[in-house]
């Protein structure tokens, strides 16, 4: 009889560590800048690059469509991204940080910084490189063995 202990079984502990950093990371921003995760995810995103249409915000940010659509208005109503028509495709919308949105990345993006380095306190540089290094082979590895759906394909890896 073959026994998965969960412990040791590498998606349970991805999940659950992912989870947990989530819950810790929201609840500061919620509490700071009023913001979910998958609304601060979308305006930093946006604060890298420019006018994206919410279906490559969900790629980029690996998001479905709902939790992107749902982050874009949230974000839109309180005056931190404009929805403009897409040019390309008049059914989509491409998302920009208007300046309030730019002058609350600028804020929240030193804290996200200092809330990274006090989760990284115990490790040194070595490792922390180690670790994004195989962060970024785990995500090839999932793309190499998974079809691409249209809705939410495998990020490209850099």
């Amino acid at each position: 009889m073959t026994v998965l202990n969960l412990d040791a079984f590498l998606p349970y502990r991805l999940s659950i560590a992912s989870n947990v950093v989530s819950t810790a990371i929201a609840t500061i921003y919620q509490s700071m800048f009023g913001l979910r995760v998958p609304e601060w995810r979308l305006v930093c995103v946006l604060a890298e690059g420019k006018g994206l249409t919410q279906q490559a915000l969900g790629m980029r940010t690996q998001m479905d469509k709902v939790t992107v659509s749902r982050a874009a208005i949230a974000l839109a109503e309180r005056g931190l991204v404009e929805r403009v028509p897409n040019p390309g495709d008049q059914r989509s919308r491409v998302l920009n940080l208007t300046e309030s949105g730019r002058a609350l990345y600028d804020v929240v993006a030193p804290k996200a910084l200092e809330m990274e380095r006090a989760l990284f306190a115990g490790f040194d540089s070595k490792e922390r490189e180690q670790l994004n290094d195989m962060l970024v082979r785990l995500e090839q590895a999932v793309a190499s063995l998974a079809p691409r759906s249209k809705e939410r394909p495998g990020v490209p890896a850099e």
